[in-house]
């Protein structure tokens, strides 16, 4: 019995890892019918794929695969801040990809809005991503959350040049003034050095005004 047992186990694993592989595939075809079994079958519904980390859920996301999701999403063993090697969680892959169903259903189920560094307001402000935003904040997002770095949405919003992102955050009350541990720069100087002059005005315009205000 013993070596049945030791005999069986690579094979076991063989089989892990084909279903592992099958199921991503799935996952980026949004293809159901194969997911099922393979969960039926005991594959963990958080299992990571090898080269990003990222789980079927987050690959589903990646990939506008909906059924997939909803799948995972409403299984019981789904462990929603299971995070991809990068820090990647389903919420910041559905705010990035501006899916605000999935935004709303993964905060429904609990997800986790506020997280030390990269949060999903990052990925909703560096993809302009405003509905998104709102979302995020009406869940009570903290508005300069800072990344490792100390890059905060306003940021990045401003580097990639999301005008109505930037205009967004400004309006919640996002503070302009903070610079970052990186380059030791603010919001207004992270759109000149992306070569967004126009994101840059808005900014200062902005702290122009509160200053007289005061």
């Amino acid at each position: 019995m013993a070596a049945a047992s030791v005999f069986g186990a690579p094979a076991a694993a063989q089989t892990q890892d084909a279903d592992a592989v099958s199921f991503f595939r799935a996952a980026q075809l949004d293809d159901v019918g194969r997911i099922k079994p393979l969960l039926a079958r005991g594959l963990d519904p958080n299992v990571r794929e090898p080269e990003r980390g990222e789980t079927g859920m987050i690959v589903a996301l990646r990939y506008d695969a909906m059924e997939v999701f909803k799948l995972l999403l409403a299984h019981p063993k789904i462990q929603l801040e299971t995070q991809a090697e990068n820090g990647n969680t389903a919420l910041m892959m559905a705010a990035f990809k501006n899916n605000q169903p999935a935004v709303l259903a993964l905060l429904a189920k609990g997800a986790q809005v506020n997280r030390p560094g990269w949060t999903a307001l990052h990925y909703a402000a560096a993809a302009g991503a405003t509905d998104i935003m709102r979302i995020l904040l009406e869940h009570h997002a903290y508005i300069d959350a800072e990344s490792p770095t100390k890059v905060t949405p306003l940021m990045l919003a401003a580097r990639e040049g999301q005008e109505d992102a930037v205009k967004l955050l400004l309006e919640e009350g996002a503070d302009a003034t903070l610079r970052d541990s990186g380059f030791h720069i603010d919001a207004a100087e992270f759109a000149e050095r992306a070569d967004k002059p126009w994101i840059a005005k808005t900014i200062r315009a902005h702290l122009a005004a509160r200053k007289t205000a005061r």
